[in-house]
């Protein structure tokens, strides 16, 4: 974003983000700031889903917080195999896939 845009920006307000199970209770409001394009970006596509933008942006981080969650286990799960010895070398992978592709 460019100085200008963050000057612009508005406000989107978030009171206790969330309540629902697996979430941080938030007793903070929280702002996070937009630049017009942005917001108005938001306000139509939480339009064409039946939601405001306030809710679609709650939906979205909770969604990328878990797939963060997700990414970071996989991660750990592959550092671990690797640990016991577990894994292939491209040359295996690249075996495996030309027997896999065959017809």
């Amino acid at each position: 974003m460019t100085p200008e845009s963050d000057r612009d920006a508005q406000p989107l307000k978030a009171k206790n983000i969330a309540r629902e199970p697996g979430f941080l209770y938030l007793e903070k409001d929280m702002e996070v700031h937009f630049s017009p394009d942005i917001e108005t970006r938001l306000q139509q596509v939480a339009s064409a889903n039946g939601k405001d933008a306030e809710q679609l942006v709650k939906d979205t981080v909770a969604r990328m917080l878990e797939d963060q969650d997700r990414f970071v286990e996989a991660v750990k799960r592959g550092e671990a195999a690797l640990e016991r010895g577990e894994y292939l070398m491209h040359e295996q992978v690249g075996e495996r896939l030309r027997r896999l592709l065959q017809p």
